[in-house]
């Protein structure tokens, strides 16, 4: 086993591997996020502390349903699989300069394209998706999910959507960082099949519609969430809550 992990497939295959699992973890979280665009639809965007469990809003029920016992153990196998993502990204990258002279994604070049500029630039895009995630989890995690695990109430979901994407700037700043996501996502999630032998000409290039699909996908439904409480904060009336948590 560990003659594998150190081979060239098998690095590839740990990084395949862990970069499927955080797919899989993006889209329940985009679409428990998307969540609250439904409930703008259904006139119930902001029902959520002190209201009866039938009476929330979706948003609300799915963020009741992140904090559950089972989540949260989740929790520390989903920070190992960034870990593990990101450790063996940069790990690849250093032996893939060494290998051949270049800041080159694989060993073995691509034959669907790994001259590709997403292919090219794997890392850094990496890198700017690890430095908006730090922005990301202040934002809402921190005043979430840590927040229960520290025994405190957590904040209102729905005004923290109000806080956070009220301002142009941050919302630019997440589709800037969605955007990056995409190009990362959509090469990705056909090379990790590639590396598990998938790419012979007929499904490598099913493969690449399915990874723009999936990745579109998921970049929508967080850019929507973000665009949406966007409006809500500023085309809205905001209940009581939010009138105190936003300074309205």
């Amino acid at each position: 086993m560990a003659r594998f992990l150190t081979s060239s497939i098998g690095r590839k295959f740990v990084q395949g591997v862990s970069g499927a699992f955080l797919i899989l973890f993006l889209l329940l979280h985009g679409t428990i996020n998307f969540f609250s665009v439904i409930d703008s639809f259904n006139g119930e965007f902001g029902k959520s502390a002190g209201e009866a469990f039938g009476d929330s809003g979706l948003f609300q029920l799915g963020c009741d349903f992140m904090a559950t016992p089972l989540i949260t153990i989740m929790v520390p196998v989903l920070v190992l699989g960034f870990l593990i993502h990101i450790g063996y990204g940069i790990y690849l990258t250093v032996v893939n300069v060494k290998a051949v002279g270049g800041l080159k994604r694989y060993e073995v070049p691509s034959k669907a394209g790994a001259d590709s500029w997403a292919a090219k630039n794997m890392v850094v895009l990496g890198i700017l998706i690890l430095g908006f995630l730090a922005f990301h989890l202040c934002h809402f995690w921190a005043k979430m999910q840590l927040k229960e695990f520290l025994g405190t109430e957590a904040d209102n979901p729905y005004a923290l959507l109000l806080q956070t994407f009220s301002q142009w700037w941050v919302l630019a700043l997440y589709i800037v960082w969605f955007i990056a996501l995409w190009l990362h996502l959509n090469h990705g999630f056909w090379s990790m099949f590639q590396t598990i032998g998938w790419n012979n000409k007929l499904w490598l290039k099913r493969l690449r519609v399915i990874g723009i699909i999936v990745s579109t996908v998921i970049v929508i439904l967080f850019v929507w969430t973000g665009v949406n409480a966007f409006i809500e904060a500023h085309c809205s009336t905001p209940s009581d809550v939010f009138v105190s948590a936003l300074g309205f």
